[in-house]
This record gives structure tokens, sequence and C-alpha cells, in this order.
């Protein structure tokens, strides 16, 4: 049915230009302090882009990569033991390279065993800041809060990095580890001390996600029991404490929004399995959408799919199960259910179990090839839905009616455009936008689809699709 497994991996061995030597330092000797991981491991590639041939039907099978937002803080995670964990199914993407550099930083060893497993030993941790430009580049870098405080009973950090879409607080990061006996010393930065962390009852200010997963690895190894309430309850942090409690962790509730966690004086290795990601599944959800093609999507993490597929249901999208497979029906004719007597329906994000507020950019591009009106909602970050106006130079009906709010009508038939990727999220929604338009695309800035989507490119040319990878400007 589907051209998969084998046939990516041809293609991935076919662009051989990803895969040159590493970069070498101005003395010929290799590793430059804070380098890109990603010029590490594929050389320099200035200005990347895809060259998109749109208009086409996919077909066949595409299977999801490991959970990115479960891989970040697993990695993290790995530093509240001095024995080895491994992780398997993690992603080969540009965000989860930066973090095992830093964990580098810190004297950790590092050995990846294939494609997508890796085996992490942080040993004695040295008391000392993870390196400062590479924090600097992802969102990710705060998750090294909690462990740190937890085994050297200090952090220093600087701003973290990360996508641009909105106001991002860290303050219920702050507020958690106080709880649990950090103290906030001057300064710019994250930066905090303790003397021993003690287990408390903690009411989180938000249900932050990475809020609630610092929180978690740092009441593992403190004294006593902690609860967490209005925790955030996601796939990625229920993975987290999951392979907390495989590491010798007492944590109950998971996959609620308490958290009961009694500390134990120390955590072991393990072997741990990341799940497949939802927020890629989702993706793929929206792309045979978006270009009316039926794609089965294999090893689908189907537990968590419930928000996802009713909301896509609503734009007239029918996802049927086979086995741990989910077949999308894109190929039909997609026509937005209304609302009882007659109103606009909507799609608006929230915290688990809603509809995930990373599928909100993807949700917008399919509805542009749906039949009827929607609003779609995003409530949480109040510069994500930005990136419409490259939709609507693109010939997209879309009504941008304040930073939250956009109201599309469909179906549009969108032009192929010279675009470029804002974020991750919005990045991955004007792929599958280019995909989906009569004519050429270019799409720039395409490292911010890599830091989340591995070898993208490769994979969906399996299904059928018409991308070119072009390094530099020419």
């Amino acid at each position: 049915m589907g051209r998969t497994g084998d046939a990516v991996d041809r293609l991935l061995e076919a662009e051989s230009v990803r895969y040159v030597p590493a970069v070498r330092g101005p003395s010929g000797t290799a590793g430059v302090r804070a380098v890109d991981p990603f010029i590490q491991r594929y050389g320099e590639t200035p200005m990347p882009r895809f060259v998109v041939e749109g208009a086409r039907r996919l077909e066949g099978a595409i299977r999801p990569a490991g959970n990115k937002n479960a891989a970040l803080p697993a990695i993290a995670a790995t530093l509240l033991t001095s024995e080895e964990v491994v992780l398997q199914n993690v992603p080969r993407i540009r965000d989860v390279e930066t973090l095992l550099e830093l964990l580098k930083s810190l004297g950790a060893s590092v050995e990846w065993r294939g494609e997508n497993e890796v085996g992490i030993t942080a040993g004695d941790l040295p008391d000392r800041p993870p390196d400062p430009e590479l924090a600097e580049r992802i969102r990710a870098s705060i998750l090294l809060a909690g462990p740190l405080l937890a085994r050297v009973n200090n952090v220093e950090l600087g701003p973290p990095g990360g996508d641009v879409i909105g106001r991002r607080r860290l303050d219920t990061h702050f507020l958690a580890l106080e709880g649990l006996g950090a103290v906030r010393k001057p300064g710019p930065g994250f930066s905090m001390e303790t003397q021993g962390l003690v287990g408390a009852d903690l009411f989180l200010d938000e249900p932050s996600v990475t809020g609630t997963e610092n929180a978690v690895m740092a009441a593992a190894l403190a004294r006593g029991r902690t609860v967490i309430r209005n925790a955030a309850a996601e796939p990625h942090v229920q993975d987290l404490c999951n392979l907390l409690n495989q590491m010798g962790a007492g944590i109950q509730g998971i996959g609620t929004h308490i958290l009961e966690i009694d500390g134990v004086q120390e955590l072991h290795g393990t072997t741990f399995r990341l799940s497949p990601d939802h927020i890629e599944t989702g993706s793929f959800i929206g792309l045979a959408a978006a270009t009316g093609s039926k794609i089965t999507i294999e090893d689908a993490p189907l537990a968590h799919l419930d928000s996802t597929l009713l909301g896509f249901r609503r734009l007239g999208v029918e996802c049927t199960p086979d086995g741990t497979s989910l077949v999308v029906h894109g190929d039909r004719d997609r026509v937005i259910r209304q609302d009882a007597f007659g109103h606009v329906p909507k799609i608006d994000d929230g915290p688990w179990p809603a509809f995930p507020a990373d599928l909100t950019s993807i949700a917008l591009v399919a509805a542009t090839q749906c039949r009827g009106t929607i609003l779609i909602h995003e409530k949480m970050f109040e510069s994500r839905m930005y990136f419409t106006d490259k939709l609507v130079g693109m010939g997209a009906q879309i009504i941008l009616c304040d930073p939250h709010r956009a109201v599309v009508v469909g179906p549009a038939q969108l032009r192929g455009s010279v675009l470029e990727s804002p974020d991750i999220r919005a990045g991955m929604a004007l792929l599958i936008a280019a995909l989906g338009a009569d004519g050429t695309s270019q799409i720039k800035n395409i490292g911010q689809i890599e830091r989340g989507y591995q070898h993208i490119d490769a994979r969906l040319k399996a299904l059928g699709a018409q991308i070119t990878r072009v390094n530099g400007d020419r």
C-alpha cells in the first residue's frame, strides 16, 4: 500500500548532501564551542530552503517519530542519576541535538546507539553552569533547572530560547521550585540554589507543561511527599513520569491534574521507549486534509488522539482506526460541520485533554481546503496566528479578528508562493499549504521546521510529495 520504511531509508541515502563531514575549527580540530550540533552532524548548510511542487495527491503510509516534547524532558531527567539511561524512539531533530550538547557541557557522556536510540550517563556532575550560548537556542534548556537543583543544589541558566509565539512565562517554574525549598539568586537569567529540596503541597498558577516537568523532576529526589495540583497532564508529561517511575521514583496520578510524588534518595538507570508523537500525527492528518489525500499513519498514538480527531472531524475530515494504524480519508468530501441551530463552529485549544495548541496552525491550513466557515481560536499564545498573512497571500480566505482568533472560509485555491517559517508548527503548516497549492513554492528558514520534524522532506517524498531541499542561495 504505502511506501515506507525502506523507501525512506533509500531517500535519505540519496540525499547524501545532508550527511557531509562535521565542520572543523580554525585550527583544523573538530569541535567549536557552542557550534550548532546539526552543523556538526551535517556540515555547513547556509540558508537551506525547500522548493515544493504542489497540487499533488499523496498516497501511502507514514509513521510518526518519537514525541519531541517527551524526548526533551526525558533527556533532562537523565541528569537525576549517575547511572546510564537509554532512551529509544528519540527523534533526531535540532532541539534534541542541542539539548544533548548542553548535557555534554555539564560533563555527561552521550552516545548514539542507532538513528533513534541514545545512551546518556551523567556520572558525578560538577557544579558548573551549562553552556550559555547553547542554552539560549532552545526553550528546553529550562528543563535542566529541576534536575540540577536536585543533583548539585544549584542552577544558573540564561534566558531560554525557542519559538516566538507569544509571552511564555517562567514564573510557574520559580514558584514551584521555591515551594520545594530553592531560593532565587539575584541577577539576570534563571539562577537558584538550595540547601536541600523538601516535598511540599504545590498549586501551580497555570498548568504549565515545562513547569510541571521541572517540579516533578525536582520532587523525585526531594525529601518527603510532594503534591502538585493543577499539573499539566499532556502525553509528554505522562512519558516523563513513567520514565521516572522506571528509574525508581514514586509518582502517582499520572495522566491527571494532581500528581503525588514520594521522594527517594536516588534514582537508577533504565531503558525507556518514548511514545509516538501525537502532534506529528495530527500534522499528518492536516496534511491529508489539505492535499485531498488518503494516508495511513502507522503506529499512531490512538489513546492520545481523542481531542485531535474531534477537532478534525469538525472540519469534515474522517479518520478510522485500523489496528494500531489510523487511516485518514482526506480524499473524501470535506464539509465543515455546523454547530446546532446553524451556529458557526470553532476549533479552540487549551491544556490537555483539549485540542493541542501545537495543532492550531495545522488545523487552520486544513480548514482552507474544507467547505464552509469555521472560527479557529488560539487561546494560549498571542503571536501564533500571525503567519496567516502568508496564507492570505497564497489565496486563502481568512479574516484575522485579533491575535487569538481567525475566521476561515473554504475551500480556497491556494497558489505557490515564497514563504518563510516563523516557528516549528507554523513552518510545518506552511509546508502543508505549499503541498496543497497550485504551482511552485519556496520555503525559507526551514531550520525551524527541522527543529521539530525529523527528515520531514524525505518522509513526505515517500508519500509522493515533490520536495527539493536546496542548500545555500543557488
